[in-house]
C-alpha cells in the first residue's frame, strides 16, 4: 500500500532521480570548501517527491550535486541504542536540557561505519563525536533487538558522555531501532548552503517490523541564520519546517504508546503516508 494523494503521481521518485542526474556534479572537497558555514541553521521539511522535482528544476542553474566515484545517491544505515527504560527517547520527548543519542552509522556504499555519540548540554549546545568501527555484514551485522553494547564501544560512549557533562546511563545500552535511507546532497552555490534529500526512509524495530516512507522525503536545508532561497521556495509551495527526528519519530511510529507530544503534528503527517508494519518472518 503506497499513498499517492500527496505526491502528484507515482512517477515522481523516478522524475527526481532524473532531475538530480541533470545537475552538474561536485566532489566532497569542493563542496566542503564552498559550504563551510561556521554558524548555520538546519531546517527540516517533509515534502512530496514532486515538490523536490519542482525545486530542482526551478533552481537548477545554481545547484550542484555531490558526486563520489560516479555515484549521486548514497545508502545510509543507522542503528540506535537506548536503555531498557528508553532514557534517550524519553529525555528527548520531554525536552530535557541534558540528553544524548547513541548510534552506529554505516555508509553502505563506501563500506565504512562509525559509532557516534550526540549530546545536548545544559547550555543548549549540540555536539557529535564519533570513532570508526569495523563494518559488519551477514550474521555479524547488529540488528534491533540484538546484543547490548559492550567492551571498548561501551567505554567510548560513557567517556564521551562524561566529557560532555552528561551522566552516562547505568542500564545497558540496547539496539532499539534501525533506520535506512538513500541520501542525495546538493550545494546551492550562490549562498554556499547545503541541502540533503533523504529518500525511501525505513524504520525497523526490535521485532524487525518496519515502516517504509515511499514517496514523501525528508529535505533538510543547512544555511546561514536567515532563511535561504530554497526555504522561501518551499514556503511558497506551502511547506513549512517541521520537527523531525529520525530516531524519535521512528520510535513513536513503531510504538504508539510512547509519549510523543513533541512530534504529534509530524506523526499525523507521516502515518497516512507510510506502509503498514511488515511483521518479522516466523
Amino acid at each position: 500500500m503506497t499513498a499517492v494523494s500527496d505526491i502528484g503521481g507515482t512517477d515522481a521518485p523516478a522524475r527526481l532521480t532524473t532531475a538530480c542526474a541533470t545537475l552538474p556534479g561536485i566532489d566532497l572537497g569542493a563542496m566542503e570548501e564552498q559550504a563551510s558555514l561556521m554558524t548555520r541553521v538546519d531546517r527540516k521539511y517533509l515534502v512530496p517527491a514532486s515538490v523536490a522535482v519542482d525545486l530542482l528544476e526551478a533552481m537548477a542553474e545554481d545547484l550542484h550535486v555531490l558526486e563520489i566515484a560516479g555515484g549521486r545517491s548514497f545508502a545510509y544505515r543507522s542503528l540506535y541504542y537506548d536503555t531498557p527504560d528508553l532514557d534517550a527517547y524519553r529525555t528527548a520527548a520531554t525536552k530535557r536540557r541534558r540528553r544524548f543519542k547513541v548510534r552506529r552509522r554505516e555508509y553502505v556504499d563506501s563500506g565504512t561505519a562509525f559509532l557516534e555519540v550526540k549530546t545536548r548540554t545544559g547550555r543548549g549546545d549540540t555536539e557529535k563525536i564519533r570513532e570508526q568501527v569495523p563494518m559488519l555484514r551477514g550474521e555479524d551485522q547488529p540488528l534491533p533487538g540484538g546484543e547490548e553494547l559492550t567492551g571498548s564501544s561501551l567505554d567510548y560512549v560513557r567517556a564521551r558522555l562524561r566529557d560532555a557533562g552528561v551522566e552516562p546511563p547505568t542500564q545497558a545500552l540496547l539496539p532499539v531501532m534501525e533506520t535506512a535511507y538513500h541520501r542525495t546532497t546538493l550545494l546551492h552555490g550562490s549562498e554556499g548552503s547545503r541541502v540533503t534529500l533523504d529518500r525511501a526512509l525505513t524504520w525497523r524495530g526490535t521485532a524487525l517490523q518496519q515502516y517504509r516512507l515511499e514517496d514523501l522525503l525528508v529535505l533538510e536545508t543547512k544555511s546561514a541564520l536567515s532563511p535561504g532561497a530554497i526555504d522561501r521556495f518551499l514556503w511558497r509551495a506551502h511547506h513549512r519546517p517541521q520537527r523531525i527526528s529520525k530516531f524519535a519519530t521512528g520510535m513513536a511510529l513503531l510504538d504508539p504508546t510512547l509519549p510523543a507530544n513533541r512530534w504529534h503534528r509530524t506523526l499525523g503527517r507521516l502515518r497516512p503516508q507510510v506502509e503498514p508494519p511488515v511483521p518479522a518472518a516466523a
